[in-house]
């Protein structure tokens, strides 16, 4: 079907649902979602009582919609937007201050730090030389942009489909480890005693996960060194760039992970390690949109907006499943590239040794089951705060939109979760079209901005 059926059907679907007698309270709770496509419904009043005379001033009891707050672009492309959004100001408030974090961690020492998985089999690549010219793939092909095969194994039989698996249901360990070792290595090129290193500096971070398009994670972090107390407290002396390039240089090539794993009767060792790929790159406090200058530098503001992005996408090639995978037969239904489905496939197998059962519940995610956005204690704010924030802000502009003072008030909620979605295709078309409206009318705001 065309894109011009495909809006045609779609306008045709909305018209149909707009004579409905329904329509105001579908369109009410779509647009209190924010376009939401997966909302969660739940049932039981709200009480709004005046605090000094006990006075009932508003009651309502029924069934609300609030939405899903999935992080996934590919589930709810609203609630993506949000979180992408709150993981932009994360982010960003720990590189330029704002948020009661002092604006004065700009003038810190920041590196972006990109990780990456070793290598577990030939895969096709789009090779350059030193000049830009276009060399063949050891295929002995040319790939395009997006060729799908891009990324993904050359011989699936001899792929290492399980050591890339294990190596993934590891790499939150070994990002630990790494944090550990970080630390070892900034106290040893301050000269310092390792168990004094928390009395002269702190190791403050924030890191995201982004699957590659060979189905592995790699990791990029923002990395900055406080003085003792946070984000507050100045930087020492001794931290600068070079100094923390060295430290992280050194530990990404002495962290390891060791396991003793039983797969398929026999025990063994099995040794976690990065890849020999290691990008690090300094910041430089600006506001320019491009994401780095000739010196190689990056923008904050970029930064943060390219880090956010990929903490709503799954992986680069193909999605693969939104939802655990519940048998093996499942694993043959799935949608996604045939080497997606080898990974999958092998979590699963993997996941039947004691042990490992983790990698059949992560199955779906190629045996990933770390957060995708994490951050060191002192290193910025918090979602809850950015997400009990905007709540208290909608709450106080309710109650002055009905004429009450917030201070005379006292509010009870008695709500239980009964379902999710849409009843109709029709009102899950209304969202959508909500949800483009809203994502219009930002862009529309970001390009007035820009021009004025």
């Amino acid at each position: 079907m065309t894109t011009e059926n495909t809006g045609a059907a779609l306008a045709t679907r909305i018209t149909e649902h707009l004579t409905r007698p329904n329509i105001r309270a579908v369109r009410a709770r779509a647009e209190n979602t924010g376009g939401c496509l997966q909302p969660v419904h739940l049932s039981g009043y709200r009480t709004l009582t005046d605090a000094a005379t006990g006075r009932t001033l508003n009651h309502h009891a029924g069934v609300v919609y609030t939405a899903c707050g999935n992080r996934r672009e590919s589930v709810c492309p609203a609630c993506s937007d949000r979180y992408a959004a709150d993981a932009f100001h994360l982010i960003r408030c720990g590189m330029s201050g704002g948020k009661t974090i002092p604006d004065d961690v700009a003038d810190k020492p920041r590196l972006f730090v990109t990780l990456t998985a070793p290598g577990f089999g030939a895969v096709h690549g789009r090779r350059t030389t030193r000049t830009g010219k276009r060399i063949p793939c050891a295929c002995g092909e040319y790939h395009h942009d997006a060729d799908p095969r891009v990324g993904t194994a050359i011989d699936q039989d001899a792929y290492d489909y399980r050591g890339a698996v294990l190596w993934q249901g590891h790499s939150g360990e070994l990002w630990h480890r790494f944090t550990i070792r970080l630390r070892r290595e900034l106290a040893t090129a301050a000269g310092l005693r390792v168990a004094d290193f928390p009395q002269h500096a702190r190791l403050s971070y924030a890191k995201v996960a982004e699957y590659q398009k060979r189905g592995l994670i790699h990791f990029h972090a923002v990395i900055r060194l406080d003085g003792p107390e946070g984000a507050a407290d100045p930087a020492p002396d001794w931290a600068t760039p070079d100094l923390i390039d060295h430290a992280v240089r050194a530990a990404v090539a002495t962290t390891t992970v060791t396991r003793t794993l039983t797969i398929d009767g026999a025990a063994a060792d099995h040794v976690f390690t990065w890849g020999n790929q290691v990008d690090i790159r300094a910041i430089r406090p600006a506001h320019a949109a491009a994401i780095e200058d000739d010196a190689g530098r990056i923008s904050d503001r970029a930064l943060a907006g390219y880090i956010a992005k990929y903490a709503t996408k799954g992986t680069s090639t193909s999605e693969v499943a939104d939802r655990p995978i519940r048998s093996e037969r499942a694993i043959d239904d799935l949608a996604i590239h045939p080497h997606h489905r080898r990974m999958v496939a092998a979590a699963w197998d993997l996941g039947g040794n004691e042990g490992l059962g983790y990698l059949r519940k992560w199955a779906h995610m190629l045996g990933f089951r770390g957060h995708f956005l994490t951050k060191s204690l002192r290193y910025s704010i918090t979602f809850s705060t950015i997400r009990g924030e905007r709540r208290t802000h909608q709450h106080l502009a309710a109650l002055d939109a009905a004429g009450i003072d917030p201070g005379a008030v006292l509010v009870v909620n008695h709500w239980k979760h009964t379902g999710n979605g849409y009843r109709t295709e029709s009102e899950r078309d209304i969202a959508a079209a909500i949800y483009e409206g809203k994502r219009n009318h930002r862009k529309e705001k970001i390009a007035k901005e820009h021009t004025s």
